[in-house]
């Protein structure tokens, strides 16, 4: 595992830094180049860039491909399946609509290389009437085939895949979950909930690296600290000192710190 911001890509720009990534998500968020949910939210566009990176998505297909909805990221549909096709675990995906009117059903077939048998997913119009969303205004009344594409794709591609998606959901999919937002008896400002530090220093062992390295991403205050950080971390996991998940855990504050950080300098701005 790399506890790297992003990954390399073939072609297309690399970031390699949380200040080049805070320096790319502010000229995107400034630029027409990204879908409107992402424009004046330069964050928000780092934090895209990276949920693509570990996809394997380069930035701009990250900021093009990853959609957040009810504060979930999800991936579009076609984005999903380029990167299942692109896979080296793939075999093959197909996929067809049989049948008319009512009796219409989408079949999506995933093969994943050493299975032997693929994963077969449908969605027929009986399912879009239970779920309440057939003759649904938007795309279920403009594109009703297209929806029941896919629906069946979204579950055969996280059946036969999951590792290629890292348990993301289509965006056509989460759209049409129904987001409820909790009462409230009286307007409020909701105030930004960050990621739980430890609040001061404690005693702890010599030898108890993952402690103190928990200590330190609570005393940065700056990017370039973070870096420093997160290449010894790279470090230690890359060697073996360190496990996959203890490596993930410290670069998961990092993560978070890094953008606690990028909103206070917007906020002083």
């Amino acid at each position: 595992m790399s506890t790297a911001l992003s990954t390399t890509q073939p072609r297309g720009l690399a970031l390699q830094t949380i200040s080049e990534a805070m320096t790319f998500g502010k000229m995107l968020a400034e630029s027409s180049f990204v879908p409107k949910d992402f424009r004046g939210k330069p964050a928000d566009c780092v934090l895209a860039v990276q949920h693509g990176a570990e996809l394997g998505l380069g930035p701009m297909q990250s900021v093009q491909s990853i959609a957040v909805v009810n504060g979930r990221p999800s991936i579009y549909g076609d984005a999903a399946i380029a990167l299942a096709k692109g896979s080296p675990v793939c075999e093959y995906v197909s996929e067809r609509i049989e049948g008319d009117g009512d009796q219409m059903v989408a079949i999506c077939e995933a093969k994943r290389r050493g299975d032997p048998q693929p994963t077969i997913s449908t969605f027929s119009v009986a399912d879009a009437k239970k779920a309440s969303l057939w003759g649904k205004s938007g795309p279920w009344q403009q594109y009703p085939k297209r929806m029941l594409q896919m629906r069946a794709r979204g579950f055969a591609l996280r059946d036969a895949f999951p590792d290629v998606l890292r348990g993301l959901v289509t965006a056509e999919e989460a759209q049409d979950y129904q987001h409820v937002e909790p009462p409230r008896q009286e307007p409020r400002q909701t105030p930004a909930v960050w990621p739980k530090f430890d609040e001061g220093p404690k005693p702890i062992e010599e030898n108890d690296a993952l402690a103190k390295a928990r200590l330190a991403v609570n005393a940065v205050t700056s990017l370039d600290q973070l870096d420093g950080i997160r290449r010894r971390v790279s470090e230690k996991v890359e060697s073996g000192e360190w496990t996959d998940e203890q490596g993930e855990e410290i670069a998961s504050l990092v993560r978070g710190k890094a953008e606690m950080l990028i909103s206070q300098e917007e906020a002083a701005a």
